[in-house]
């Protein structure tokens, strides 16, 4: 039966002396030393305890050990449980609660912090730091590196992802092996990655864009990555010649393109720009090509499922969708509350079937049951639509469908015509609750540095571009939006934030 990802991702490298980290600090860490520091890691783990099955729950700073760790996992046969290094000890209270772990591997600075929660739901506290310290890597440097590799199935457990918990309680994802091990084939073959390839790396492994998409590839094609604890544009152009691909949320995209130097020079001998993890706008993929002669591939995925949709590698990577289906997913759009599809070019329930999607939740059979369907179909909540030509757009999430007098308003469409106002960077648009109609809406603005923004000519302009129904009630400019640490705009937060601006209407 082996043990798919291992033998796929890991067991290849083992004796490859070719760089697979490089550091910040100019340290290089070959697959080779990748492979016996993990396999030293797995050893203090199984010491501890870990079987096959047990969860590993991981709050810690990005490192080469962190990643190592992940590798471990999977040797062990474990199930690695990543958590958000936001997190505070009440939120983390949670998880630790709900996934309870075999062990808790914290930053050296969480530790007394967080023993209370370890000793509370019996998991073994271990500290890792940014720096190579903490006892897990104290460990490990003395630790013999183990040899024996876990046996486990296609469709045994590799990972719990919470999901973000914007509505209600976060879920826990549960990724198997095989869900994890096609989704990084699929999109090795159809982004091109082989062993000559770079990636920048400056996502956080605590996500699946950072973990499952952009380190699983390169583990699978035998890439190197420059290895940064985080984005920084300055450090990224530094690092640009040293790379072939470039994996980011669109903040990235965005604030390179503040810098002067970020041209078509610096990036003439790339392959690839791939963005992810929440929409980029047209403007950001107009003025990219523009600045630098490439086109950036925007696909899209979910907790639940990896990665769906892919713009094309080769032919038109069109602003403002996210491609087409990967190969091996299918991809129907559905009219709400039922199975019946809707026409071409009209807006439904986005849902997907395919080896990359999930298991089901972690401990929630009924909330599996609701979003899971017996024909294998996820229902992703995403509001979508398929042009003409068969590229999906994503319109926004089902929750943030807005019902105004009656009136089912798209906040995408509404935020496509303020995102072209002048003096406005960006937009986002909610629902807050109105006597009359139910729910109006509430258009936030962000300037460009430097402009202003005339609120009554923006709704002057919209006047004749939309119905009057979906024409925003109330406009606000605030300096920037919320957003969560994948670049993702929280209308959560806006609509508690805005959730009193009709009372008395």
């Amino acid at each position: 039966m082996g043990n798919p990802l291992f033998d796929a991702l890991f067991a290849p490298w083992l004796n490859s002396d070719a760089p697979f980290l490089s550091l910040d600090d100019e340290r290089v860490i070959s697959h080779r030393n990748f492979a016996d520091r993990a396999a030293r890691i797995a050893t203090v783990l199984a010491d501890a305890g870990v079987v096959v099955g047990e969860r590993v729950a991981v709050q810690v700073p990005k490192s080469p050990d962190a990643l190592a760790v992940y590798a471990a996992c999977v040797r062990l046969g474990a199930v690695f449980l990543p958590l958000n290094t936001a997190y505070t000890a009440n939120e983390l209270a949670y998880f630790v609660g709900d996934a309870t772990p075999h062990v808790l591997l914290v930053a050296p600075t969480r530790a007394a912090d967080l023993a209370p929660l370890a000793s509370e739901h019996s998991a073994t506290l271990m500290t890792l730091g940014d720096a190579g310290d903490g006892s897990l890597s104290e460990a490990a440097n003395g630790a013999n590196p183990r040899t024996v590799v876990a046996t486990v199935g296609a469709r045994d457990l590799a990972a719990i992802l919470y999901t973000s918990g914007t509505t209600g309680r976060s879920k826990g994802a549960m990724l198997t092996q095989q869900n994890l091990l096609s989704n990084a084939q699929t999109l090795c073959a159809a982004w091109r990655f082989t062993a000559d390839d770079v990636l920048l790396h400056a996502l956080p492994i605590f996500h699946t864009h950072g973990l499952f998409v952009a380190s699983n590839i390169c583990l699978l094609s035998g890439a190197s990555m420059v290895f940064l604890p985080g984005f920084n544009a300055a450090r990224v152009l530094s690092r640009l010649p040293d790379v072939t691909t470039l994996m980011g949320v669109p903040t990235f995209y965005t604030r390179l393109l503040a810098e002067s130097a970020f041209d078509a020079a610096a990036t003439a001998h790339m392959r690839l720009f791939v963005s992810g993890s929440a929409p980029l706008l047209a403007e950001t993929h107009t003025q990219f090509e523009a600045r630098t002669g490439h086109r950036i591939l925007e696909r899209y995925g979910m907790t639940e499922t990896n990665m769906n949709t892919s713009n094309p590698y080769d032919g038109e990577r069109r602003a403002g969708t996210v491609g087409f289906a990967l190969p091996g997913v299918d991809l129907r759009i559905c009219k709400p509350g039922g199975e019946e599809t809707v026409e071409v070019g009209e807006v439904g329930v986005l849902e997907v079937r395919g080896e990359n999607v999930f298991a089901g939740y972690w401990q929630m059979p009924e909330k599996t049951a609701e979003e899971l369907r017996d024909n294998g179909f996820f229902i992703t909540g995403d509001l979508a639509r398929e042009d003409e030509d068969g590229y999906v757009h994503i319109v926004g999430r089902g929750k943030d469908l807005i019902i105004s007098g009656g009136y089912n308003i798209y906040p995408k469409e509404v935020e496509m015509l303020l995102d072209q106002q002048a003096g406005v960077l960006e937009s986002a648009v909610v629902a807050a609750p109105h006597a009359d109609f139910g729910e109006g809406v509430v258009a936030v603005l962000v300037a460009v540095p430097g402009a202003s923004i005339d609120c009554d000519s923006i709704a002057e302009s919209l006047r004749d571009q939309i119905a009057r129904f979906k024409q925003p009630k109330h406009y606000a400019v605030l300096p920037e939006l919320p957003r969560n640490t994948m670049g993702k705009v929280q209308k959560n937060v806006l609509r508690e934030q805005f959730s009193a601006v009709f009372d008395g209407a």
